[in-house]
């Protein structure tokens, strides 16, 4: 398996970069190595896709952390693996054709010209950290364009016909030329839809869609971790120059839970046990979300100690093994005690202070020495 290359590398950029100049970097390396501009070379086009998926890591807060600290491993089976170019036009939305993406209108016509498939969506849904480690199957509820029933999606009158746009010939782009640039827009006249409406249907307004209400059924994959999305393929808006619906980009927000904490695969546990457990060593059951586990704490445990139960954390998204559950014991300290429990530790008080352990009287006898030490200055 080839080495994957450091994302910052990949970019020309130092660890220290700003968001912005991540994205400028991208900008310059994704303009020069774009399909619409290399055509089908293959060197060009996987420049083209490993410079998207460190830009798409990158130039996320969390995902960009958790790779500064664990690199590839930490975002998971070595990052975002997008198959082909459109995987990236997919999961970069409008960046690369209008809407204010970092490209403007630079490819946005031509690659509309390539490829007529309708546009993707985007709907959100709330897991459980349960549901996410199961996986699990949530209803959607969003609306979506459909095809207007009165005109057939024509977007004209009934009885007359939308007519080839005169200004691109159908064509949807218009090709503008300063000097040597030369660049593909969308046409202005039909606005890259190839055919302009004389008379529209009074149903849509011409717009030969209507917004309805859908519902649909995703199955969440386990181990899915929060910021993830999961696609729906052909469940997105309808094309509007006959081409394939586009994608339902379905994006997964975990919710934080009460007593676990996620670091990727792995969980974390904070547990408290009691002064004598921590003493005398003890065996002790600790929750995980698939039942309770042993968890054996020997004798003389420091205040604070972390223990790993491998297997019970979360499951991997991307086929690998489990994480562990790292439980984080400390010593609790009650703010109340019965009266028994107050004559027992008061007797090994007692005991402490006349058997004296060698640290501990290391310590005494220096904290004598300072005492004595400022009182014969003082003389």
């Amino acid at each position: 398996m080839a080495t994957k290359r450091d994302y910052y590398e990949i970019l020309g950029v130092s660890k220290s970069a700003s968001d912005g100049e991540i994205a400028t970097a991208y900008r310059r390396i994704a303009i020069k190595h774009h399909p619409d501009r290399t055509g089908d070379d293959p060197e060009a086009i996987e420049i083209f896709k490993e410079a998207s998926e460190a830009y798409e890591v990158l130039r996320d807060g969390d995902k960009r952390a958790r790779y500064d600290q664990f690199g590839h491993a930490g975002v998971g089976a070595g990052g975002p693996q997008f198959q082909n170019v459109d995987d990236i036009f997919e999961a970069f939305g409008d960046m690369f054709g209008g809407g204010g993406g970092i490209f403007g209108d630079l490819f946005g016509a031509s690659r509309r010209g390539r490829s007529n498939k309708g546009a993707s969506l985007r709907v959100e849904t709330s897991l459980t950290l349960e549901e996410a480690a199961a996986g699990v199957e949530k209803e959607l509820r969003f609306r979506r364009n459909e095809a207007c029933d009165t005109c057939h999606g024509s977007g004209a009158k009934p009885g007359t016909q939308p007519r080839i746009c005169p200004r691109c010939q159908g064509r949807g782009a218009v090709v503008q030329q300063a000097g040597i640039l030369r660049v593909e827009t969308a046409c202005p006249q039909c606005r890259g839809e190839r055919y302009v409406v004389d008379d529209p249907c009074p149903e849509c307004k011409g717009r030969r869609v209507k917004s309805e209400e859908v519902r649909l059924t995703v199955a969440i994959p386990p181990g899915i971790d929060d910021g993830m999305q999961v696609r729906l393929a052909g469940e997105g808006e309808p094309s509007l120059a006959g081409g394939p619906r586009g994608d339902c980009l379905v994006a997964v927000h975990v919710r934080p839970h009460k007593m676990f904490q996620r670091d990727g695969r792995h969980l974390v546990l904070q547990m408290p046990i009691s002064y004598t457990q921590a003493a005398l060593g003890a065996t002790i059951e600790a929750p995980t979300l698939n039942g309770p586990a042993t968890l054996k704490i020997p004798p003389g445990t420091p205040a604070v100690e972390v223990f790993r139960i491998p297997g019970r954390g979360m499951p991997d998204p991307h086929g690998g093994p489990p994480g562990d559950l790292a439980v984080r014991t400390y010593v609790e300290v009650p703010k109340k005690v019965s009266g028994r429990q107050e004559e027992i530790l008061r007797e090994l008080a007692e005991v402490e202070a006349k058997n004296v352990s060698p640290h501990r009287k290391s310590f005494l006898d220096n904290l004598k020495e300072l005492f004595t030490g400022a009182a014969d200055d003082a003389e």
